[in-house]
Formats: C-alpha cells, structure tokens, sequence
C-alpha cells in the first residue's frame, strides 16, 4: 500500500509540474527539484527541506530570480486545476477571498505593508498600535458542489509600498470616484476574469464571495462573461425605479420558507438556529455617480432572518445577491448552504 501511495503522489506531482511554463528550460527543472524538496520537508524551512547547503542556495536563486515570477511557479497547476475541471459534470464553486502573510521586520518597507493592528502591551494591559508588514495573496479555489477542492484557478500577489487607514483616506478622496482599476478592490473583477478563462466554461462556474467583493462592477463582470455569481452583501442599493432600496423592497416581502442551521456560538458551543427565507427578483441600480458608465441588472435578493434570536446575542441575518434562478424555497435553501 505505501508503494502504491508513492507512486500515486509521483503521479499527481508530475502532472502538477508538467505544464510549467518558464522562459528558459533550465528553469523548468530547477523549479521541479525545489518543489519536489519542499513537498518531501512539508512545513519545513528551506534549509530544513533541501538538506545541503548547495541545494538551499540554488533555491533561495531560483526564488530570487527576476525571471521567475508566481504566476510561472503556478502556471502547471493552473492548467491541473483546468484539466480537473474538464474532467467533470456540473457547477463548479469558485471561491475568493484574501490571505495576508505577516513577518516580523524592524523595517517594514523592505517588504511592504499590509494593515494595522493592535496588541497587549506590558501587565496594565494598554494597547500598542502595531503596523503589520508581508504580502497578501487573493486566490480563487475551484470547488465541486460536493465540496471537493479541484484546485486554484487565480492569484493575484501584492503589498503596499505605505499603509493609509480607511477613515484617512476618505477624507481626501471620494472613493466613488477612483476608478475601480485604480483600486485594490479591482483583484475580484481580475481574479473572475482570470478563473473564467482558465475554465473556459463560464455557465458551469459560480463565483462564490463575501461581503468585502459587495462590488457593481463584479456584477458587471459577471454579466459581460455570462457567468454567475453569488455574494454576502453590504450596501443597499437603489432598485426599481430609483426612488426605493433593496431594503425597502425586500420589506414588502413576504417569509416564503424556513431553514434550520447549525452553527457555533462565540465560545464555540453547537446550536440550531431558525432562519425565515425572503427572496425577489429586481432591478438593481448602480452607485448614482456611475449610472452613466453600467447598465441596471436584473439581480435576485436572498435575506435570511433569525426567528426567536435569544437574549444576550445579536441575531443571525445573511444577505446574499445573485445572478442565479431562484424560483422556489429549495433554490433558496441551495444558495444559502
């Protein structure tokens, strides 16, 4: 059994690598032999994982290389990912979201900022602002609807060369204003555009995101593609003809189902909560300032409401958007798991 295994993960590193793209073939099997390394030392530092000190140095070259970049690093998993998908039936869930890498550094700048925290300090328990530093990664994984991960479809790397607060920000610029190429938030329509080629299927995917990606253009996005999205929302937008919101609207809705889910409280205790179901199709209107630029889309409005919320808690209540047909109970019930 334990050859079988090796020889099955032998398979699945080969494929992963065999599509590699770089711009120069000695590149291509240096990258196989670090990779094979750190697979053999997973969680392991460099050093640990290439043993000798030859093979760290010709690691820590091939990382450092100009010519090598991380979309040459995943360029043969991405075609995996897309061969995966090929290989099946169905919707596929292409989830995005943001992951920051954190490093401790007596100067910030040589790496890049990511954000600000805060931190204990001294037994007084006084808070010390601390500003982070490292690289964020936003990526899009493909998922079945099973729930088994095909592999990633984008990613985008980035740090910031200084770090402004969002409140300070905003009180120079308007951020309606910024174009969205101009904007960090601009990784969700890039990362879409990027999955749906990959895939070359864009009805069978369904980009799945939460609150952080509540963005008109992505709906746009999604439109001009022929794709499908599914996102928590934030902002109430005008609908209809303009002189009422989302909210207003879905408060002439009527509770068309309910859905117990199980969930973990703050300290991580198991409980059921009862969730009453509303959805409706409407027109929804893009930000006033852009109404010259986008069009009004067709979108449809799921709200999940807490019944009975106990004393002492906030009460649960989700907020998604989508493209998809939601005609019925089930297709709201199948949106909200």
């Amino acid at each position: 059994m334990a050859g079988k295994r090796q020889t099955d993960e032998r398979a699945w590193f080969e494929k992963e690598v065999e599509a590699s793209q770089f711009q120069d073939a000695r590149l291509r099997k240096r990258f196989g032999v670090v990779l094979e390394r750190l697979w053999s030392g997973m969680g392991q530092t460099i050093p640990f994982a290439c043993q000798d000190w030859a093979s760290t140095k010709a690691a820590y070259r091939f990382l450092s290389n100009e010519r090598v970049s991380e979309q040459d690093i995943l360029s043969g998993h991405f075609q995996a990912s897309a061969d995966r998908f090929k290989a099946t039936q169905g919707p596929m869930l292409v989830l995005q979201d943001t992951t920051t890498f954190s490093y401790q550094r007596e100067r910030p700048e040589l790496i890049g900022y990511t954000g600000k925290t805060s931190i204990w300090r001294g037994k007084h328990g006084l808070l010390k602002p601390l500003t982070q530093c490292g690289i964020l990664m936003h990526s899009s994984l493909v998922v079945t609807a099973e729930g088994l991960p095909l592999g990633l479809a984008a990613v985008k790397f980035w740090t910031r060369s200084r770090f402004k607060g969002t409140t300070a920000l905003k009180r120079h610029v308007n951020p309606t204003r910024v174009p969205i190429e101009e904007k960090e938030s601009y990784r969700w329509l890039e990362n879409m555009r990027q999955s749906t080629a990959l895939l070359d299927d864009p009805v069978r995917c369904i980009h799945v995101s939460d609150r952080e990606s509540d963005i008109y253009e992505l709906f746009c996005s999604a439109h001009e593609l022929c794709t499908y999205f599914l996102v928590r929302t934030c902002v109430d937008r005008l609908a209809g003809d303009g002189h009422h919101t989302i909210a207003d609207e879905m408060d002439q809705v009527k509770v068309k189902g309910l859905r117990r889910v199980e969930l973990r409280d703050a300290k991580g205790n198991p409980m059921i909560v009862t969730l009453e179901l509303r959805y409706q199709q409407m027109t929804v209107l893009p930000p006033i300032g852009k109404q010259n630029r986008y069009p009004a889309l067709p979108l449809t409005v799921i709200h999940a409401h807490e019944r009975n919320a106990p004393p002492g808690r906030p009460y649960i209540e989700w907020k998604l958007m989508t493209n998809l047909s939601v005609r019925s109970r089930a297709e709201a019930i199948e949106k909200l798991d």
